[in-house]
């Protein structure tokens, strides 16, 4: 009597993208991926105008501006050129390496701090060295387990709390950048923006396109339309395109308020050749002498504690955006996570743009369906193939006196 027990046939093994990043594992597919790495570009690609506006027109204490540039801020496009290089190399690594949904870029709040409080009293050159060895500190505290055994020590909660501070000021520098919140006028320029519209009015076309992009960007989500982040990106770029081609409107910094903040949507070509003048500008620990032992220190210390727990916040937050969290709340490959942050701080020293560190910003991608890392290959992608800006507003540079530590 021969045995008729049949095995039940077993699911074939993923291949290709699918095997190494285990798309369909995580219950994603390569087109949510590649949707979820677009929005996520498109809702942190402002670090690119945004950096060298906070970096570019601060002089250093021999008068030196980041990149060797003359004060009018010509080199600005240079700075640009770095932040985007360093941001799609390590987000790419980050895909790559940790198999996780999240970007990397030059951290808001840092750069102020690295261009007000340690650029002016050393030199630029410095000033990225300090980030270069708060970064490699950085680094051992995770190779050596201490970084990932405080990360399970902290409450839950606390980490929570972290990621929604982190996106509160990332959300008020939106509402800055479109003219919806501005500084209650001060001579000395010490207040925050706080204060609506110009003189607690809305006005002025760009105000408009933010309003229409937000109350898009909710009644599609709402309605649970796929694409929803992406589908207002899109429709709101084209329609500040639209209005600046028949109105013609200027900068906040030029024409006064009722004009576009950041930078005027206009197309000046397709293809550009970046310069990366800032890359390997540093000296390791040339603010030990430029500004002493004991204050260089506190300096570096500093930027590590920011460091230190800024990811922390940002990768439990996406990780349970993603439901890839454990029971415990941490994320999938935390180990890795970590190890590549922490090069990112160092590769953002070493380029001369500031350290980099993980955005919160990913979560729109995530929203949009990214459940691995391929959607980071492809936010890293974008932002190597991104031009340099060539017409950015020094308005901006208000936002370096923002509070770093927010």
């Amino acid at each position: 009597m021969t045995d008729q027990t049949q095995t039940a046939p077993q699911p074939a093994k993923a291949t290709g993208l699918d095997g190494f990043f285990h798309i369909t594992a995580r219950g994603s597919t390569i087109g949510r991926e590649v949707r979820g790495g677009i929005v996520t570009f498109l809702t942190m690609a402002y670090i690119i105008v945004l950096n060298p506006l906070i970096l570019g027109f601060v002089p250093d204490s021999t008068g030196a501006y980041l990149g060797g540039g003359p004060g009018d801020g010509s080199n600005l496009p240079v700075i640009a050129a770095g932040t985007a290089l360093v941001a799609g190399v390590l987000t790419i690594l980050m895909g790559t390496v940790a198999n996780f949904p999240l970007a990397l870029a030059t951290g808001l709040g840092l750069n102020a701090f690295v261009a007000n409080a340690i650029a002016t009293r050393s030199t630029w050159a410095d000033a990225m060295g300090l980030i270069v060895l708060e970064g490699i500190i950085i680094l051992v505290l995770v190779l050596t387990g201490f970084r990932t055994a405080v990360f399970h020590a902290v409450p839950q909660q606390l980490k929570i709390a972290i990621s929604v501070g982190i996106g509160l000021f990332i959300a008020l520098i939106g509402f800055v950048d479109a003219g919806f919140v501005t500084r209650i006028p001060d001579a000395a320029l010490t207040t925050v923006p706080v204060q609506l519209g110009n003189g607690g009015t809305l006005s002025g076309w760009p105000v408009l396109v933010f309003a229409l992009g937000v109350v898009l960007i909710i009644a599609l989500w709402v309605r649970q339309v796929r694409g929803a982040i992406l589908i207002s990106i899109v429709a709101t770029a084209v329609l500040a395109f639209v209005l600046q081609a028949v109105l013609d409107l200027g900068s906040v910094a030029a024409d006064g308020p009722g004009n576009w903040s950041l930078n005027v949507p206009e197309l000046n070509g397709v293809v550009d050749v970046p310069h990366f003048g800032t890359l390997g500008e540093f000296s390791l620990f040339g603010a030990f002498s430029s500004v002493g032992v004991l204050a260089a220190l506190l300096l570096a210390f500093t930027l590590l504690l920011a460091d230190f727990f800024d990811t922390m916040g940002t990768m439990t937050a996406i990780g349970a955006e993603a439901g890839l969290n454990d029971e415990e709340g941490i994320p999938p490959h935390a180990q890795r996570i970590l190890v590549v942050d922490s090069i990112a701080a160092m590769a953002g020293g070493a380029a001369g743009v500031s350290s980099n560190t993980s955005y919160i910003e990913s979560a729109s991608g995530v929203g949009e369906g990214a459940r691995t890392g391929l959607a980071s290959v492809v936010t890293g992608l974008l932002f190597l193939l991104d031009r340099k800006s060539t017409r950015l507003n020094s308005s901006h540079t208000d936002i370096s006196r923002m509070p770093s530590s927010a």
